[in-house]
């Protein structure tokens, strides 16, 4: 089928030729207009077609000639070309193998190739690295920046980074001439921010990181969380702290980890009420033992409404040792020692662990009782070495069964809780 189509194509350039040639010897074609070329004395005439055609062939000589003579320099064009992507692909398989000194010398070699020359300058940079050779590292970078500014600002950036030094980072990658931003770069830009403690600049990103799927969904998620707690700390002021709070997600300001940095938060800028509210309502919603735990430990006034209500949730919660701890640690500060150390014991015997222990051996040493204070101290650190601690001398065994006693968890409408 091909062979018929070119010999069609043949025959039909065979036959327009012949047409052109007896339409050229017509004596009409003199009416169209005559060309003539005066050289050496002699008149050269001819058609205005025929002089046409006549360049025409000259062109098509000359572009011939052209071929011929640039045929060597295009060949050996070619093939430096074939054997920089050569290099290359040897160069990155070296990389990939380990191979630095070998992947270094192949990708500087590869780098000749104009092609080519982005890509190795970076693989070139990346195997300097891995050998240790930072001076080597930053030649191929400026390199790099001479000819793909895009790619020279993307690993500046990461090497700022590397150095703790965000700012560099973030200058790098807000040069105009790179914009828009590809999402590796946008994303290092997010942990640049993040790392110059601008974390809410950082979180606004998010949605573009999300459109441009720069990271999977769970560590996007998880850079989400990240940012957004940090952005809790670095609020400077309660109108700030209370702003950041309303842009989270519901689901994100639902969780413990979140609920604990805006309360610490909010307790540090002297925003005592949301610190003790926003933790008492996560509580009465579901029931958690870090909260619990830090409820307790907030530097907050309102010890007597913190204990009625740690008392409140004691009846549906009788075993947290969480819970006993907070007790004991708002009884001791309202002063009623005796209260606080019962709450403590209940709080060792349901498994509060080496934090209980040493509450404990503070009250203890502040009552003077050192020989115990010591003793609870030393529990807390066999508690820590994962070792059994001894029980103290002044506990009876009709005192350590109270301690371990549990009454029946009911809930919030004081019915029984049923197992699992």
């Amino acid at each position: 089928m091909k062979a018929f189509r070119s010999l069609l194509v043949a025959l039909l350039v065979a036959a327009i030729g012949i047409a052109g040639a007896q339409w050229l010897g017509h004596e009409s074609v003199r009416d169209i207009g005559e060309v003539i070329v005066r050289a050496g004395g002699n008149d050269y005439i001819a058609t205005l077609p025929q002089a046409a055609l006549a360049l025409l062939i000259a062109g098509l000589l000359l572009w011939l000639a052209w071929l011929l003579l640039s045929a060597p320099f295009r060949s050996w064009a070619r093939y430096r070309r074939k054997q920089g992507r050569a290099r290359l692909i040897d160069g990155l398989q070296a990389l990939d193998n380990g191979q630095w000194q070998r992947a270094g010398k192949l990708l500087q070699s590869a780098a000749g190739e104009e092609q080519a020359r982005p890509i190795a300058l970076v693989a070139a940079m990346r195997a300097a690295e891995a050998r240790g050779d930072t001076a080597g590292a930053g030649q191929y970078l400026q390199q790099l920046g001479e000819v793909d500014a895009p790619l020279h600002a993307l690993h500046s950036a990461e090497r700022w980074l590397q150095q703790q030094r965000p700012q560099e980072a973030i200058d790098a990658l807000d040069l105009p001439a790179i914009q828009p931003l590809p999402p590796r770069a946008l994303y290092l830009r997010t942990e640049a921010l993040a790392a110059a403690g601008r974390a809410e600049e950082a979180y606004g990103q998010l949605g573009a990181l999300r459109q441009q799927q720069a990271l999977p969904a769970d560590a996007l998620a998880a850079l989400e969380t990240r940012l957004a707690l940090q952005m809790l700390n670095e609020a400077g002021d309660v109108n700030s702290l209370a702003s950041r709070w309303e842009v989270l997600p519901k689901p994100l300001r639902a969780t413990p980890a979140a609920i604990a940095h805006y309360a610490r938060r909010a307790a540090a800028l002297n925003w005592n009420d949301a610190a003790l509210h926003c933790i008492e309502q996560a509580l009465d919603g579901r029931w958690d033992e870090s909260l619990i735990a830090l409820y307790g430990e907030l530097p907050v006034e309102k010890l007597d409404s913190r204990r009625a209500s740690a008392q409140r949730w004691l009846q549906t919660h009788p075993s947290s040792p969480a819970l006993l701890l907070t007790l004991s640690r708002l009884a001791r500060g309202q002063g009623q020692w005796p209260q606080a150390e019962d709450f403590l014991h209940r709080a060792i015997a349901q498994g509060a662990g080496a934090e209980a222990w040493e509450e404990l051996g503070e009250g203890l040493a502040a009552n003077g009782e050192d020989a115990l204070a010591r003793q609870c101290l030393l529990n807390a650190l066999r508690q820590r070495r994962g070792q059994t601690p001894q029980p103290l001398q002044r506990r009876d065994l009709r005192q350590q069964i109270q301690d371990q006693a549990v009454a029946e968890e009911r809930d919030a409408h004081g019915f029984p809780r049923l197992p699992g």
